[in-house]
């Protein structure tokens, strides 16, 4: 079959640097879905992006869909046979509507009821006839944000300024807010020209003479290359942060790495102030020396070549120097603002119209975070730290710096806190309470900043609740599920030996003593507790745990975090043995007869009449204390171990004893022990989740 290359652009206005590499993807993706829906074969696609075109090379197009065969079912062998043996009504119209006459329609058996079917050849069309298609899938790419211009319906991330769509030599066309496919693309906006691609293989070639480099990784090494020889050039370090690069990538067409300075006297500024200033706001890279210390100096990426280079240090220099002017007016006035004096304005600041200030939040963080540290036992000295933190922990919102650097909340508070006199671990405490800030980051590392971390994210997140702030979807404009991930993550990394289903039992009943409930409260915890029991479900799997024996863990509630993802690792590294499978089976024949007793039914020793009740009974007592005082130490294999225990005696039992007798008592007592004794397996994991292939 002959073949042919293909290439489509989307040429833009320039988009945000957050949407070009989605939006690459997306289009190499859903032009590869596309093409074997439609039966079309291909060798090979490659995609391409800047922050102006978004475009996609397909090698070895073939010119035409692939010819199939069809075969379709039709109505049973009694309705489409009348009695004379002559095709029914039914069966007519089945063939007409399937294309052939009802001489080729045959019948086959399937799973004991004959049916008519029919086979239909379809023909494969020509690829250029179906590449218009391509219209409804440019337009079906979505973003972040999306725009109208001029008179349009369309709503995309920016208007749509030409559009290429060559196959081999032929234009398929399509048009699209008024701009029609062609040959004709952009070079680079002020260094290029337009230029006609006339093959789709010269696309890459092309734009390059025209200042554009279209594949966005070589343009990434391309960069990072440039960084490595200013480097190696002057000595320096220079940390490349991969999503600061992945940005500035996505910001430039024809990549000039360059380097600039700034007066030295900034440097008396917190590093962290300088790096924000630099990296956040105009998207430099800092200068260190060998020894880790910030230089005087920054490498920002020129969208251009290496001409009039002075001109443009010169120009990043200028604005570089009024940041920093700003940062360090800042800097001075802020330390002149008595912390408690700062802590009062947060009264002033409405946290969320229906739960009051952020002075009224560090109340009820305050009260939560003290009652955590009883929980943990933590010493006086340290519960004086934590009441401390809890109480100043915001009060750097209301300080120019972070007014100006949102990023540096809690960083500043620790500057500050660390100037005005406060003891060193209260200040590392203010820092630490918003750890974790996202996937990936660390927890805290002190137990101040635990503590204080856990109180604020949980009212948070039970506040919302309380309000009817669900996160829906991929909705979840309060970040939620980020900071119940985070707790999760905490709990984990400290090992917290916290009851979470007390903790959110408590922080909700706090929202209800101040009447900030607009939802019932019995109905927030239970929304609580499925919203974490998801959050662990999520990092189990995350972890690689398979879901049936996550689902197994979690059935038995979520009220130890720590013990539950224990209890997961230690099933992993049972479950492809022999033993696993016996030991699954055995339990589960407890818990799957258990659902037939009745509640409240005490357990009778009275009543047994044979010696496997009494033996199981006893295996069931001993069971029952050493599970529970092993989960409640974390230890789960000492529980898992004392289960393993039970199960000769439960094959025993089953093999001598009827539960399901006719006399009721004795029929009650013994599914009362199997009740009783299928509570002890379940407060380990309900193991008839569990899978076996």
């Amino acid at each position: 079959m002959s073949k042919r290359d293909f290439l489509l652009e989307i040429g833009l206005e320039e988009l945000p640097a957050r949407f070009v590499s989605d939006g690459e993807k997306q289009l190499a993706d859903k032009v590869e879905s596309f093409l074997k829906e439609q039966r079309i074969s291909f060798e090979q696609i490659s995609s391409f992006s800047t922050p102006r075109r978004l475009a996609v090379l397909v090698i070895g197009l073939a010119e035409k869909q692939a010819d199939v065969e069809e075969e379709s079912r039709g109505p049973a062998k009694k309705i489409a046979l009348d009695e004379s043996g002559n095709w029914t009504k039914a069966a007519q119209g089945f063939a007409r509507g399937q294309g052939v006459s009802v001489d080729d329609l045959y019948i086959q058996e399937v799973k004991g009821t004959e049916y008519i079917f029919a086979k239909k050849f379809v023909a494969g069309q020509e690829t250029a006839s179906l590449l218009p298609e391509l219209k409804e899938l440019i337009t079906s790419l979505h973003f972040p944000k999306n725009m109208r211009w001029h008179t349009y319906s369309l709503r995309y991330a920016r208007p749509i300024q030409w559009l290429v769509a060559l196959y081999g030599q032929e234009v398929i066309p399509f048009e699209i807010t008024g701009v029609a496919a062609g040959l004709e693309t952009a070079g680079h906006r002020f260094l290029g020209e337009n230029v006609t691609i006339d093959e789709p293989t010269l696309y890459k070639e092309k734009l390059l003479q025209q200042y554009v480099m279209a594949d966005s990784e070589e343009r990434k090494k391309a960069i990072r290359h440039q960084i490595q020889s200013i480097m190696e050039e002057k000595d320096w370090v220079i940390p490349i942060d991969e999503d600061l690069l992945d940005e500035v990538t996505n910001l430039v067409e024809y990549p000039t790495a360059l380097f600039g300075r700034f007066d030295e006297a900034f440097l008396s500024l917190p590093n962290e102030v300088l790096i924000t200033s630099m990296r956040e706001h105009q998207r430099y890279f800092p200068v260190k020396n060998q020894a880790g210390e910030l230089l005087p100096y920054f490498v920002t990426i020129r969208n251009g070549d290496h001409r009039h280079l002075e001109n443009v240090v010169k120009g990043n220099e200028k604005v570089l120097r009024a940041r920093l002017s700003d940062a360090a007016f800042f800097y001075g006035e802020d330390q002149k603002l008595n912390i408690d004096e700062a802590n009062k304005r947060l009264d002033q600041i409405v946290y969320h119209e229906e739960l009051g200030s952020i002075g009224d939040k560090i109340k009820r963080v305050k009260v939560l975070a003290a009652s955590i540290a009883e929980k943990l036992g933590v010493t006086s000295q340290t519960l004086q730290a934590i009441n401390r933190v809890a109480e100043i922990c915001k009060f750097d919102l209301v300080t120019q710096m972070v007014g100006e650097f949102p990023e540096l909340q809690g960083r500043m508070g620790e500057v500050y806190a660390e100037i005005a006199g406060e003891p060193p671990e209260v200040a590392k405490g203010i820092v630490e309470h918003y750890l974790p800030r996202f996937a990936g980051d660390q927890s805290p590392s002190s137990v101040q900043g635990t503590v204080v971390s856990l109180a604020d994210k949980l009212d948070t997140i039970a506040a919302c609740f309380g309000i009817g702030l669900i996160p829906t979807g991929s909705q979840d404009p309060y970040a939620l599920r980020r900071q119940a991930a985070g707790v999760v993550q905490i709990l984990l990394d400290h090992e917290l030996d916290l009851d979470m289903d007390e903790l959110l039992l408590e922080t909700v009943e706090q929202l209800q003593e101040k009447e900030l409930l607009t939802v019932p409260e019995s109905e927030v915890v239970k929304q609580l507790r499925e919203f974490f029991a998801l959050r662990v479900k999520t990092k189990l799997q995350d972890e690689g745990v398979r879901y049936d024996l996550t689902d197994a863990v979690l059935a038995s509630g979520i009220s130890n975090v720590p013990v539950v993802f224990k209890k997961a690792k230690l099933l992993v590294s049972k479950v492809n043995t022999p033993e696993f499978k016996e030991l699954v089976e055995g339990l589960s024949r407890v818990t799957n007869i258990a659902g037939k007793a009745e509640k409240n039914v005490a357990i009778n020793p009275d009543l047994f009449e044979k010696e496997e009740e009494r033996v199981l009974y006893e295996a069931y007592v001993q069971t029952k204390d050493l599970v529970q005082g092993a989960l409640a130490s974390g230890d789960v294999s000492a529980a898992y171990a004392a289960l393993e225990q039970t199960i000769e005696p439960i094959h025993q039992y089953f093999e001598h004893v009827m539960v399901m007798v006719d006399e009721q008592v004795i029929k009650e007592n013994r599914l009362a022990l199997m009740h009783a004794f299928a509570g002890v397996i379940g407060s380990y994991a309900n193991f008839q989740e569990i899978v076996f292939k």
